[in-house]
Formats: structure tokens, C-alpha cells, sequence
């Protein structure tokens, strides 16, 4: 039978299909070929043996959470109490484009800020959308569900951003603990511990203590490069153009014409730089 992966406790699997969810154990082949099942895998299983057989073809993976076959990414953004940071808003969209995830800009505490201020972010913001990216506020519960249908998503972003408050709105029997921090990159205290694939508004989430690899060093420059997804509108005579050094770049022109936001093409050359 075919099923998927929705938790992993130690060597039992939870296998859901049908509705129904089985716990399951690996074939000890896995082990022998370092096969690791994660949260999020097709697999074929025997509900008799309650055994799980083989992994399926993954459209993706991650190692930090060990989570496979997302197909967008949440990106919980807030305006105060952590401060908005537009490096690391381009460091998760760089991480999603690096593995074919599409990123949401989800918009948190913008009741906390001044209407001037909020003024200036969605300025900012209006680029993102102009590139491609779609942007969403917090308080937008329908719009978030409807995105959400026949999708499996993951909600991360900065540490106390909001995500445990607002998986709860989507679903309140998620009861998610909200009074400590529940997405950590990389630091801090997590409340959620165990990676969990929930369904909620007729699509999946999946319920992380966050992404704590944000490095790119398993990516080549180039990598990075393309995935500034629009460097591409602006094609350099030179088709290895790093958009650094290289004379006659298009992108650095684009730069200074106000085309491309100077703080994405910062953050670009913070990103290959640090490799």
C-alpha cells in the first residue's frame, strides 16, 4: 500500500492513508544502504507486516529538520519584538529557491507598529510582490486557508515570530504552546520537539522547531546566484557573471537604477561571500 510519513518517534514511523494512520518499521535493508525515512515521504508499505517497504521519489528534502516532499514555505515575518530583518527574510527565500520550495512572506505584529513605519515596509514589500513572491498578513485567516488547500507546507521564520499563534488560529486543536519560543534558527529554546505532519484546511502543515541549517555551504556561488530569481531579468553579456566584479553587468546596472532593491543584491553578495 501506498502511504506517507506524518511522524517519527525513535524507529516507529506513522504512516498515514486512508485517514488512518499505522506505526510502522523499516526494513533493515534501510539501515545496511543508510536509507532515512523523514517526516513527509511516500512510502509503500505492508499494513500486515506493518512494515515499511520503500521510499518514493522526493521532490525535495531537508536534513535540519529531517523533512521531505514540501511544496511551500510560510515565511513568518514580523514587524517588532523580533524586529522585521531583511537579511533573513532573504536567507529563508534563498533556502526555499535552493529546494524548490515556493516561499510565502507571512506578515506578523504589524498591529505594533506605526502607521508611518508600516508605510515603509510595504513599500518593501510591493518589490517582493513585483518580483513574484507572494505576501500575506497574518490576519488574513481565509486568504492563509486557501492557500493552504492540496499543499504541503511548512511554517517557519524568526524565533517568537508568531507561527505556534498563528497555526493555532488555523486550527485550535493544535493548542500549540505559545508562551516560549517555538521556531529556532539555530538558537534558543524550542516548544515544539518533534517534527509532525498535520492536516488542517484541506491541505498538510508540517509542524518543526524550525530551520536551524541556514548556511549555504553545501551550494555552489552560482547555486545562490540563480537563485536571485530576478538577476534573470537582467541577462549579463557574460553568461558566468558573478554580478560582483565582472565589468558590463547588467544586475549591478539594475542595481543602480533602482530596478533591483539594493538591500537583495546586499544580502546576495553577504550570501557567496560567507561560503
Amino acid at each position: 500500500m501506498k502511504g506517507q510519513i506524518v511522524k517519527i518517534i525513535s524507529d516507529s514511523h506513522i504512516v498515514s492513508y486512508d485517514n488512518i494512520k499505522i506505526t510502522c518499521k523499516c526494513r533493515g535493508i534501510f539501515r545496511k544502504e543508510k536509507i532515512i525515512p523523514k517526516v513527509g515521504d511516500y512510502v509503500i508499505f505492508d499494513k500486515d507486516k506493518k512494515l515499511i517497504l520503500e521510499i518514493l521519489p522526493r521532490i525535495n528534502i531537508f536534513n535540519r529538520p529531517s523533512v521531505a516532499n514540501i511544496d511551500q514555505a510560510f515565511l513568518i515575518t514580523s514587524l517588532k519584538t523580533p524586529s522585521f530583518s531583511l537579511n533573513l527574510l532573504d536567507k529563508l527565500i534563498i533556502l526555499m529557491e535552493l529546494h524548490n520550495v515556493e516561499p510565502i512572506i507571512c506578515i506578523t505584529k504589524s498591529d505594533l507598529v506605526s502607521k508611518e513605519y508600516l508605510k515603509e515596509v510595504n513599500e518593501i514589500l510591493s518589490y517582493y510582490k513585483k518580483i513574484g513572491y507572494k505576501v500575506i498578513y497574518n490576519t488574513e485567516i481565509e486568504k492563509i486557508k486557501e492557500l493552504l488547500k492540496g499543499k504541503t507546507s511548512v511554517f517557519t521564520g524568526q524565533t517568537g515570530a508568531g507561527k505556534s499563534t498563528l497555526l493555532n488560529k488555523l486550527n485550535p486543536d493544535f493548542n500549540l504552546d505559545t508562551g516560549e519560543v517555538s521556531i529556532a534558527l539555530g538558537r534558543g529554546k524550542h516548544t515544539t520537539r518533534v517534527v509532525e505532519l498535520f492536516n488542517i484546511a484541506t491541505g498538510k502543515v508540517l509542524d518543526t522547531p524550525g530551520f536551524s541549517a541556514l548556511d549555504f555551504y553545501e551550494y555552489s556561488n552560482e547555486e545562490i546566484r540563480d537563485s536571485f530569481i530576478e538577476f534573470k531579468n537582467y541577462p549579463c553579456p557574460y553568461k558566468d557573471c558573478m554580478h560582483k566584479n565582472e565589468a558590463e553587468c547588467m544586475v549591478k546596472q539594475a542595481v543602480l537604477d533602482n530596478n533591483i532593491m539594493k538591500t537583495r543584491y546586499d544580502n546576495y553578495l553577504k550570501f557567496i561571500e560567507r561560503k
